[in-house]
């Protein structure tokens, strides 16, 4: 049977006529690591190895985590929130405890450390998730060395995580009021170490892959999408800059004082699979130049507002001062209460705008936490993406629009 590739691009939900049935194939592909990045299922129909329609079926990581949000306390919802995207657990922590801040009111008040500390963090989750899309990437597409100067670079990023929060995935560290411990005597100087490493190594991983000559066949004109088209699928972060829309949450609506730090929003206008790829390495540097900015403006004082009806008291005070040990009490054992309201908060993940619609009915417990993730989006525009393309090169698609299932499933 010919293929009409121009046909299935501009009709992705082509219908087969009778007979057709026979020269075609359907093949369940995934789940499997690493070619669909874990637990995605595509329904494919090929003719060959050409694919026609893919339907990709999720849900195989389904935790519940929105309803667990919705049984704990404010604070408590926290630890469950980080585990959604699991590569950038600060992310999703920093856009629930901003909209729990500005149900409560207390947005203004959080310390200036605080805030510059959130942001230096969510730059390094978004550095760190950005090595990890890049050496699974590139490991998908047959290129093994770049995985290893990828995951070593995270590593010196995790090891700051681990230095000041004591954990190295899942930190919970970000705390309605601010944070949950300020950084540790020696946290600096492993920052500068970062800041000073980190721009060698990048254009090291630039030089390897970007203009290497497979990369770019593998990738250039593969999964193409218009800027309208991924307006109408959903799409948001570096599939949506990669057709030339310079769409960034810290820009458009600005938190945690964004608007006051010096960054470019990288665009390409290609809307492909190599665009995406370049805009993702642009994210890196852009990344790299917040952080050095937020350690440059790094401010003395305390990273959590002084209240004691949210914020337990340090332990020095409770040990001489029954009122501190009351409300240390008291917010272990019922939390806080938060006025009635609702609010949908969003920021830039690493994969695109992730937002969370969270509602308060007044009580110590979330009424309802929605969340509104990037992957999902990104996932389903695959039915538009995989049409026209080769099977090995869906396997390239998946890779460039970088899922996250934990995002995808909840």
């Amino acid at each position: 049977m010919s293929v009409d590739l121009a046909a299935l691009s501009n009709n992705p939900d082509l219908t087969l006529s009778p007979g057709d049935d026979q020269d075609t194939l359907v093949l369940s592909m995934g789940p499997q690591h690493p070619s669909t990045h874990g637990v995605l299922r595509v329904m494919l129909r090929l003719d060959g190895e050409m694919v026609l329609t893919a339907e990709p079926e999720i849900g195989f990581l389904h935790t519940g985590i929105e309803k667990q949000a919705e049984n704990l306390f404010w604070q408590q919802a926290i630890t469950v929130v980080d585990r959604a995207d699991y590569l950038a657990p600060l992310s999703n922590s920093l856009c629930y405890v901003l909209a729990a801040e500005h149900l409560l009111g207390i947005d203004a008040q959080i310390p200036a450390r605080a805030r510059v500390l959130r942001v230096m963090f969510a730059e390094l989750t978004r550095i760190a998730s950005h090595l990890v899309w890049l050496g699974t990437h590139c490991l998908d597409l047959g290129a093994q060395s770049i995985f290893f100067y990828a995951f070593e670079m995270r590593e010196r990023i995790l090891s700051i995580m681990e230095f000041v929060t004591g954990a190295r995935m899942h930190q919970s560290w970000f705390r309605i009021g601010g944070l949950g411990i300020d950084v540790p005597k020696g946290f600096l100087e492993r920052m500068d170490d970062f800041i000073d490493r980190f721009p060698e190594r990048l254009a090291d991983m630039r030089a390897i892959v970007e203009k290497n000559v497979i990369i770019v066949d593998r990738l250039v004109g593969v999964g193409k999408i218009s800027q309208q088209e991924a307006i109408d699928w959903g799409l948001t972060g570096p599939p949506l800059r990669a057709t030339g829309i310079a769409y960034d949450v810290r820009r458009a609506h600005p938190y945690c004082d964004y608007e006051s730090y010096d960054f470019d929003v990288p665009t390409q206008t290609a809307g492909d699979s190599y665009a995406r790829f370049v805009v993702r390495l642009d994210e890196m540097y852009q990344a790299w130049r917040i952080i050095k900015q937020a350690r440059d403006r790094f401010p003395d004082g305390p990273v959590v507002i002084d209240d004691r009806k949210i914020v337990p008291p340090p332990k020095t005070e409770i040990q001489h001062s029954m009122e501190a040990l009351i409300h240390h009490f008291k917010l272990v054992s019922s939390g806080f209460n938060v006025p009635e309201g609702h609010i949908y908060q969003a920021v830039e993940g690493p994969r695109g705008e992730m937002g969370m619609y969270v509602t308060s009915a007044g009580g110590n417990k979330p009424w309802r936490v929605r969340w509104r993730p990037a992957s999902f989006y990104h996932t389903q525009a695959l039915k538009r993406l995989g049409p026209g393309n080769l099977i090995a090169d869906l396997v390239a698609i998946i890779g460039s629009m970088d899922p996250v299932f934990g995002d995808v499933d909840r």
